[in-house]
Formats: C-alpha cells, sequence, structure tokens
C-alpha cells in the first residue's frame, strides 16, 4: 500500500464542483448556476448549485428564484462550493435563507485505505430486485421520502445493473447479522470513485455496516479503475468515519433553503 494518486488536489476540487446529481425524472437549466428541479419522491423543490457567471449576486439569486417559481416550485436549495463565482452566500443569508446542512469534502487515493470491517458487519452487490428492496426499506426512513412502488423498483434494479455491466458505478447494500441495515453508491468519473447515497438505519448506526458498505465500494472501483475515492459526508453523521479511516478533508460545503413565495 501507500502508491500515490494521480489526481492532484487542484483535480480534487474539481471533480468535487462539478459533482452535480440528476435524478431519474428530474428537469434541470443551467443559466448562471445549474438548477435542478427533483421529483416529489424526493422531496420536490429546487437544488441550485455550481454558480459561473459574469452577472452579480443579486441577478444570479433572482433568475434563480424566478426559475423556480416558473417550475411551481416553492423551495430553492443552494449548495455552496469554493469555485463558485460570484459566491451567492452571503446574499443567500441576506435574504433570510436559512443554514440547513453541511457536508465536508473528502478524497484520498484508494490504495492507501484499510478499513476494518466487524465480523457481523458485511457488504453486498445489488443486482436482485430484492435487494433493491432491501435498499428502499433504508432510504425511504433515512432520506424521508416516499416508498418505490413495483414499477419504481423495476426501473431501479435496471439502473443498478446497467451501470454495473458497464463499469460506471455499482450500489451496495450492507447487513449486520443478515440483517439489511445499510446501502450505498458510487460512480467511477475520470478515475474518481464518487461515493454517494450513504444511509443507515438509525437503530444500526455505530456497529459498523457504514464502514463494510464503504470498503466494498472501494474495492469494485478500485476493480472499475478508479484511483481516488471522492465523497461528501455529512458532518452530523459520515464525516467523522471517513476521517477516522484516513480521507484527507478537502473543504466543505453548506446548504441553503429559500422559501420562493
Amino acid at each position: 500500500m501507500g502508491t500515490t494518486s494521480v489526481h492532484t488536489i487542484d483535480d480534487i476540487l474539481r471533480a468535487s464542483a462539478a459533482w452535480v446529481w440528476f435524478p431519474c425524472d428530474c428537469e434541470q437549466e443551467k443559466t448562471h448556476l445549474q438548477l435542478v428541479r427533483y421529483p416529489q419522491r424526493f422531496g420536490g423543490g429546487v437544488r441550485g448549485s455550481q454558480v459561473d457567471s459574469a452577472a452579480d449576486v443579486a441577478t444570479v439569486l433572482d433568475h434563480a428564484i424566478d426559475r423556480t417559481r416558473a417550475w411551481g416550485e416553492s423551495q430553492l436549495t443552494f449548495w455552496t462550493n469554493a469555485s463558485d463565482r460570484p459566491d451567492l452566500e452571503e446574499e443567500l443569508r441576506r435574504r433570510g435563507a436559512e443554514h440547513v446542512d453541511t457536508v465536508t469534502v473528502f478524497a484520498v487515493a484508494i490504495d492507501e485505505l484499510e478499513i476494518e470491517v466487524p465480523d457481523d458487519a458485511t457488504a453486498e452487490i445489488v443486482r436482485t430486485l430484492e435487494q433493491v428492496r432491501e435498499v428502499d426499506s433504508i432510504n425511504v426512513p433515512v432520506w424521508e421520502q416516499s416508498p418505490l412502488d413495483d414499477h419504481g423498483l423495476q426501473v431501479e434494479l435496471n439502473e443498478v445493473t446497467s451501470a454495473l455491466a458497464s463499469g460506471e458505478g455499482v450500489r451496495v447494500l450492507g447487513r449486520l447479522d443478515g440483517e439489511a441495515v445499510s446501502t450505498g453508491g458510487c460512480t467511477i468519473v475520470d478515475g474518481f470513485a464518487r461515493l454517494w447515497g450513504a444511509a443507515t438505519l438509525t437503530r444500526a448506526r455505530g456497529r459498523g455496516a457504514y464502514r463494510a458498505v464503504l470498503a466494498e465500494r472501494l474495492r469494485v472501483s478500485a476493480e472499475l479503475g478508479a484511483t481516488t475515492a471522492l465523497v461528501k459526508g455529512r458532518v452530523a453523521t459520515s464525516a467523522p468515519i471517513l476521517a477516522r479511516v484516513g480521507f484527507a478533508i478537502h473543504g466543505d460545503e453548506r446548504a441553503y433553503r429559500l422559501a420562493v413565495s
């Protein structure tokens, strides 16, 4: 172990800034900044990020608000990033936006990690409809989202198996003593393993299930050609674990929520 990643700190920061999730059935628009309208299954509303504009902060934020209204949504959530130009954070606070979440940006060369996993914690690649159903049973309470119906479960299975077959990524399911309690996914982009969607049932936290899911995602990512793991860990949950196992911190990103009337 100990081989240095080919990715530089600048590469890591650029990769973090470029990372946006587009849920299935979402709508999106990119003028001044990236805006994504989330389906109701994921709580609805609009997420903003990736500001890249010559306009002033008021113009950029007004555009985001107008777009949110045009979509018929009443909630705009904006995620800050160090690469934003201009930086909207102060203007958001001035307009009464609420700071609702913070994630720490972590990265590490995959071959530099050794993660200890308890004997009763296991992890497996999701390949079947029943596994997708178990993943959903974890995601629904953790992310406070609506459960998938039969069609949604099949669509999710198709996405998971297609990504695995193409080498684009993987979904992992973690168990404690055989019970499904944790999950997480990863996507391979330009040699980075983007680790996303980690969720562990509240009653099962602190017992190694998340570490098992993390270790399996890193193992598969290396097989798929990734050299650097990139993850945005929630300060209240996964961030302390990621720091303990050896991930390096590369700043943080903050979420602000603004009610749009």
